[in-house]
């Protein structure tokens, strides 16, 4: 039976990629921080049989030991925060050092198969391009560009060294997923960043709504696309956006509102002259400055050519994402 060490698999997509794992009949060996996070996984999955390792990204102790035995590494810990970090460091260098020791340890223990959970942030502030150009998985994201948040950065160069990684050790077949912003059904209360948006316009706390659109798609299709590349040769060394469609903030309060009449969704648009303002004093409203006036659309025309797949409509997913959030009471 294929052994699969999925690391960070607490995660809000991470979770759905592990129930994907054990439909299909692999075995799994869970990386987790801590034994909170080791119960909410067996909460989730009482009934399977799930080896559990202790892993920190900033630490070597115990990345030999899981990966011993294991055929697939599938990597998704990185850390995704609201708000933009003091120092971007703290959001790179794990990102960074967590990736190249997970494949280093990869390699010392003969694995030749590595999935690893990238971002369409790492693609659609590409420099070399005009802005309001559409992405595909040929652009990468300047991650030292002034208009590049320290997440952007961190999952752009993360990926990179990945790939430089794999550049170096051609017997490790990489492939990495790179969704856009995740909607879709949480299976716990520990949904993460992406459904908090979701909370906080249920809740009121979005006023008003930048005028961006967002590169959307849904867990569950994430997950599949994880799984499914296991053993799906054509997308050995090659990277895929996952992505259903876009949909804009206020877009996304609609959606929201038709589910949930009772949210206390956005019904305006912030202009961006108000929002630069904000972010002097915001943290949350900095790191949404640097899109404004910028297209971060991308293409999802390779992914279901590969796959098979067609996407799940964002409608539906975020659809998904706000029965959650109102059924878990956050």
């Amino acid at each position: 039976m294929t052994k699969v060490l999925l690391t960070g698999a607490s995660g809000f997509i991470a979770k759905h990629i592990l129930r994907e794992l054990l439909e299909k009949g692999y075995a799994v060996r869970a990386s987790i921080r801590s034994e909170r996070r080791k119960a909410e996984i067996q909460a989730l999955f009482p009934e399977a049989e799930i080896e559990f390792a202790t892993l920190d990204l900033s630490k070597d102790d115990g990345w030999d030991t899981a990966l011993s035995g294991v055929d697939v590494l599938m990597h998704t810990a990185s850390p995704f925060p609201l708000a933009e970090p003091k120092d971007p460091q703290e959001l790179i260098r794990p990102a960074v050092d967590g990736t190249l020791r997970a494949l280093k340890a990869a390699k010392a223990a003969g694995v030749d198969r590595v999935i690893m959970t990238s971002s369409c942030v790492a693609i659609y502030k590409d420099a070399s391009k005009p802005k309001m150009m559409p992405s595909d998985e040929g652009n990468w994201t300047t991650a030292d560009a002034p208009y590049v948040s320290a997440y952007e950065a961190s999952k752009t160069l993360a990926e990179k060294a990945a790939w430089d990684f794999v550049a170096q050790t051609p017997e490790i077949a990489l492939t990495t997923i790179n969704p856009g912003l995740v909607f879709g059904p949480a299976m716990d209360e520990y949904y993460g960043t992406s459904l908090n948006i979701v909370d906080q316009m249920m809740n009121g706390q979005m006023p008003m709504v930048p005028n961006m659109h967002m590169v959307t798609v849904d867990v569950r299709d994430v997950a599949r696309m994880h799984v499914a590349a296991i053993n799906l040769e054509a997308t050995k060394g090659e990277r895929f956006i996952a992505s259903s469609d876009a949909m804009s903030f206020l877009e996304l309060g609609q959606s929201i509102k038709a589910t949930i009449p009772d949210a206390k969704t956005p019904k305006r648009i912030a202009p961006d002259w108000l929002l630069r303002a904000m972010a002097l004093f915001a943290k949350d409203v900095r790191a949404i400055t640097p899109n404004l006036g910028r297209n971060l659309l991308c293409s999802n025309k390779k992914a279901p050519k590969t796959f098979g797949m067609q996407f799940i409509p964002t409608r539906d997913a975020v659809v998904a994402s706000a029965q959650s959030v109102r059924a878990f009471g956050k």
